[in-house]
């Protein structure tokens, strides 16, 4: 089997441009997504004050995901990225379906988050159908992939330090809620303020650990495109440093943000209230009595649709130009415009937007709600692989006594198999929870046909140069 160095020559064209200061503000911003201001609300509803429990170990898995991730891509930076470490280290056929599951599930993802982008919108405009905004944002963010991975890194920075900002504004101020006022003035009277609102209503775990392990899921739903930086690595000028700053500055501001804000939602507004009528995070700035508080959340989860819409925009397309550049996909779907973006590949997987365009006119909630948990399968499947490809990573490097990475996963093997012994717990899980029941109805199906037509299409070809390699 030819070395790594074939796989990085093989997708070789993109511009390696994108700073290390761009790529840490990519990697932070793609994980604080919609599920962060609204899926909160759904996860307390699960799990009551034990949410906190649900996001930390979320935020576990994320810490041990990204460590995985960022020695592998220390050591091979290319923007096939985990792709490509499964189709090395394990095998063609994991990363043949790694990529192609991973591209599917973002493809619908891209089409939730624009459906979203129409119902934003809808809050200022409700006259105005939402296919006109799926087709405006959708026509300015491709246009955005299209023109250089340098505007669109400027365009994910910009997204990225709104939502910062926003989540910074909004610990301060709800901060100075708890530590100064013993009450606020809510629809039904006064409400307690403070940490005693965490056991008040039932206890810490008023749906028990079952109710928390549940929640884990919408946990890591609200931590999905970490990953992104990975991808991103195979266009960052320096891809050593990029990798290794980010890692260190996501992970953890990442769970300061979430649990941090998780924590003060909970002292504010009583946990049965929190995800019933609204969000969690409306209901806290009504209590701060700031001045058109719902157009200002409004505003800043649609910066966060569009942001995650931007970013899955971004993966897809380089997932599906490492499957052209592989063999796996059509060979126009791996060529480059003379900026180095592959526009075809783009184009394509844009078919989620289409997708959510006819739905949003036909089905809009019953298919968006289908459509998440669909999109779910392929995100869960590639961060259960990733653990897996570390652990052949890691043994592969041991075989031939490789020098020690600038970076390196500690804790190994135990981090790693915790990490995935986790996923797959969850994935299982998903079979039990009612919003996710499709997860895996859709996606062990939807494998088993990847696998079967992997074998019909690519695997004689890998036969018949193994006999003729053996004949000569």
């Amino acid at each position: 089997m030819p070395g790594f160095d074939h796989i990085i020559e093989r997708e070789r064209g993109l511009r390696r441009t994108l700073t290390a200061g761009r790529m840490t503000m990519i990697a932070i911003g793609g994980a604080i997504v919609t599920g962060l201001f609204l899926g909160s609300g759904f996860a307390i509803s699960l799990a009551g004050p034990g949410v906190l429990l649900s996001y930390a170990i979320g935020a576990v898995v994320a810490l041990l995901l990204m460590g995985c991730l960022a020695e592998m891509t220390v050591a091979h930076p290319t923007s096939g990225s985990f792709g490509a470490y499964a189709e090395y280290y394990i095998g063609p056929l994991a990363g043949f379906l790694v990529r192609y599951a991973y591209w599917f599930g973002n493809v619908l993802a891209v089409g939730t988050e624009v459906t979203a982008v129409a119902l934003y919108m809808h809050f200022w405009f409700p006259a105005t159908p939402g296919w006109l905004w799926i087709a405006a944002f959708s026509g300015l963010l491709i246009l955005v992939n299209a023109r250089s991975v340098n505007v669109f890194g400027a365009v994910e920075y910009w997204f990225s330090t709104i939502k910062v900002t926003a989540i910074v504004i909004f610990i301060l101020l709800a901060g100075y809620i708890v530590l100064r006022s013993p009450s606020i003035l809510g629809a039904g009277g006064a409400t307690a303020v403070g940490f005693a609102n965490y056991t008040a209503y039932g206890g810490f775990l008023p749906k028990g650990l079952w109710g928390a392990w549940t929640a884990v899921l919408v946990a890591l739903f609200s931590y999905f495109s970490i990953e992104m930086i990975a991808v991103a690595a195979g266009e960052a000028a320096q891809p050593e440093i990029a990798v290794t700053r980010a890692f260190r500055a996501t992970v953890f501001r990442l769970i300061l943000f979430y649990l941090l804000t998780l924590a003060l939602v909970l002292a504010i507004v009583p946990w049965p209230d929190a995800g019933i009528d609204e969000s969690p995070f409306v209901k806290v700035m009504r209590a701060l009595r700031v001045p058109w508080a719902a157009g200002i959340f409004n505003f800043v989860i649609l910066i966060a649709a569009l942001s995650a819409m931007n970013s899955q925009l971004y993966i897809t397309t380089r997932m599906m130009f490492s499957l052209s550049r592989a063999g796996h996909a059509p060979a126009p779907f791996g060529t480059l415009n003379r900026r180095g973006v592959p526009v075809r590949a783009l184009l394509l997987s844009s078919i989620g937007i289409a997708l959510a365009a006819v739905l949003s006119v036909t089905a809009p909630q019953s298919a968006f709600i289908l459509m998440v948990s669909i999109s779910a399968f392929g995100t869960l499947f590639a961060w259960m692989m990733i653990f897996v490809t570390h652990y052949f990573f890691r043994r592969a490097r041991e075989r031939v006594q490789a020098a020690p990475l600038r970076f390196r996963m500690r804790g190994f093997p135990a981090t790693t198999l915790l990490g995935a012994a986790l996923m797959a717990a969850v994935l299982l899980t998903s079979a039990f929870t009612a919003a996710f029941r499709m997860t895996l109805i859709f996606g062990l199906p939807f494998l088993g046909a990847l696998g079967a037509a992997y074998w019909i299409w690519y695997r004689p070809d890998a036969r018949a140069t193994t006999s003729s390699t053996g004949s000569a």
